[in-house]
């Protein structure tokens, strides 16, 4: 293992939920606003999920206002306070891409039901 692997590992995130494309997620933002910090609530559906260690991102998409917003968030990123797993969706693909051209009732998701 290499210098930059071990750095990357010390700054690790060890309290994230597990999830994976087809989830309901409510990821709890940190934004700035010039001196003032606040906490922005964005939820919608994981459509994707790329793991490369401390490079790991996630991609959340919600409709909005009738249009389809579309936002990356890196995994590790201290910007991301809180992420909340909602539903579990019941998916057979890693990327959700065909989720895009989808809307309405066509673009609901199965609930996985545990019992």
């Amino acid at each position: 293992m290499n210098i930059v692997e071990q750095i990357g590992n010390e700054q690790l995130k060890q309290d994230l939920p597990m999830f994976k494309a087809g989830d309901t997620l409510r990821v709890h933002v940190k934004i700035q606003e010039g001196n003032k910090e606040r906490i922005q609530v964005f939820q919608g559906m994981c459509i994707k999920r790329v793991n490369r260690g401390i490079g790991s991102t996630f991609t959340v998409r919600k409709i909005s206002g009738g249009i389809g917003v579309e936002r990356i968030f890196p995994l590790h990123s201290p910007n991301i306070a809180k992420v909340e797993v909602l539903t579990v969706g019941r998916v057979r693909r890693a990327k959700l891409y065909y989720l895009r051209n989808l809307q309405g009732k066509a673009a609901r998701i199965r609930e996985l039901r545990r019992s």
